[in-house]
């Protein structure tokens, strides 16, 4: 390939590679779609305009002491966007990366993203069924897969499992068993089993082992799950013989479960929940992460695959050696806080140059429908750019990159590594 063309040939091929999004917070239709109570699918202008990173960031423009929190979560949805949209998009220049993902959003859609209200997106968004505006998304992001996060202790979601057997059927869609309590909150963990039918006790005598596999297996089988899944706080830790009640769940449950089905174990590590409580879901925030604790793992479970992000800039480094030494810890995504250009274009980076092309750079984390977009446009215009730029190193010295290997790594790095490292 000449010099002369590679930018070009990486960009389009980038663009034109569909993507299996390996973690999202979307859902089907089948689980009720917003407006509509309990519908857990969130899509839409107004959904889009209220993610909780903008409402953070819009506390930063109208301070507690002129809107206090309590009166901003009495307003109505559309009320919400429309005070968000009022002060960061019109008031203030929209150039954090949440709010240039709604104008990209907006943009790729075939939108006008200047507009003063929010009328004419609205009246967009009510054209559209949620399924056919899924295709539209995947469509416009390129997206072949959205794997869904499904928590088990989630009380509406579960009861949405239970009242219909074929609610993950959505070939459009992929399932992921989520089960944080039965690390952050054993005891309650326990209690909520023992409601469920299951013979277990907080101190794992009599059947607690085979009956908390149990319930993890069905749970398993009813979604589907093509991985298990747990958000961890940074003082996450394994050996912990502060909490030994952990460490049995993972050595004694969890791990011989996941090596029988060849489920890996995704861990979202580096959480810090509610640091401003009266910000809900955007009141949360990251901390440094134990890498040796991961290191651990794959030390003691050489039969078990973990998949692994962690959410502080300041543990990358650490976890991408701690990857190179073990086969099965699969590296993915930049994470919540992470999800800005200047770090991702750092993590990649720094991924490829110790990793080669055995990692997932990406994924989308979207809680609505709508980001797919912008996220996935965003990152691949800079995962390209990475790819040129390490092309380039290698064609210096003589090395010469063609059109196929290009179109091997693509699909390596944006669908494949992840479904081969899931594939049971």
């Amino acid at each position: 390939m000449k010099r002369a063309d590679l930018k070009k040939t990486v960009h389009k091929i980038i663009n034109d590679q569909p993507v299996t999004d390996l973690h999202t917070h979307c859902y089907t239709p089948a689980f009720g779609a917003c407006p509509e109570p309990n519908g857990l699918l969130l899509w839409g202008i107004d959904e889009l305009v209220t993610y909780h990173y903008l409402i953070a960031e819009v506390y930063r423009v109208v301070p507690a002491t002129e809107l206090p929190y309590e009166d901003f979560w009495k307003m109505t949805k559309q009320e919400q966007a429309d005070h968000i949209w009022k002060h960061l998009f019109v008031e203030n220049t929209p150039i954090s990366e949440a709010c240039r993902g709604v104008l990209t959003t907006l943009s790729k859609l075939g939108l006008d993203p200047n507009e003063k209200s929010l009328d004419k997106y609205r009246k967009y968004f009510a054209k559209w069924t949620p399924s056919d505006y899924i295709d539209k998304v995947m469509e416009v992001a390129n997206v072949d897969s959205i794997t869904m996060t499904n928590p088990v202790f989630d009380d509406v979601e579960r009861e949405k499992w239970l009242a219909d057997p074929t609610i993950g059927d959505d070939p459009r869609f992929e399932a992921v068993l989520r089960i944080d309590p039965l690390l952050r909150d054993w005891s309650g963990a326990v209690a909520k089993m023992r409601e469920w039918g299951y013979d277990v006790n907080e101190d794992f005598s009599g059947n607690t082992i085979n009956e908390t596999r149990r319930f993890l297996g069905e749970w398993i089988h009813r979604q589907k799950a093509i991985y298990v899944a747990m958000s961890l706080p940074p003082e996450f830790k394994y050996p912990n013989p502060e909490n030994p009640a952990a460490d049995k769940f993972i050595r004694d449950i969890l791990m011989p479960l996941c090596e029988d089905l060849g489920l890996p174990w995704a861990m979202m590590i580096g959480s810090r929940l509610q640091v401003n409580p009266a910000l809900k879901d955007a009141g949360d925030m990251v901390g440094k992460s134990d890498v040796l604790s991961v290191v651990h793992l794959c030390q003691e479970f050489p039969n078990n695959k973990f998949m692994v992000t962690m959410l502080s800039r300041e543990n990358q480094h650490e976890l991408c050696i701690a990857a190179r030494k073990f086969g099965n810890l699969f590296l993915f995504g930049c994470w919540w806080f992470l999800n800005n250009p200047s770090i991702i274009e750092e993590m990649t980076r720094e991924r490829i140059e110790l990793l080669g092309t055995t990692i997932a750079p990406q994924h989308s984390d979207a809680r609505i429908l709508d980001q797919l977009v912008y996220k996935w446009d965003h990152s691949r215009k800079i995962i390209a750019d990475v790819l040129v730029d390490k092309y380039s190193d290698v064609m210096d010295v003589g090395y010469k990159v063609t059109k196929k290997m290009i179109k091997r790594d693509a699909a390596l790095l944006l669908r494949d590594n992840f479904r081969n490292f899931v594939a049971r």
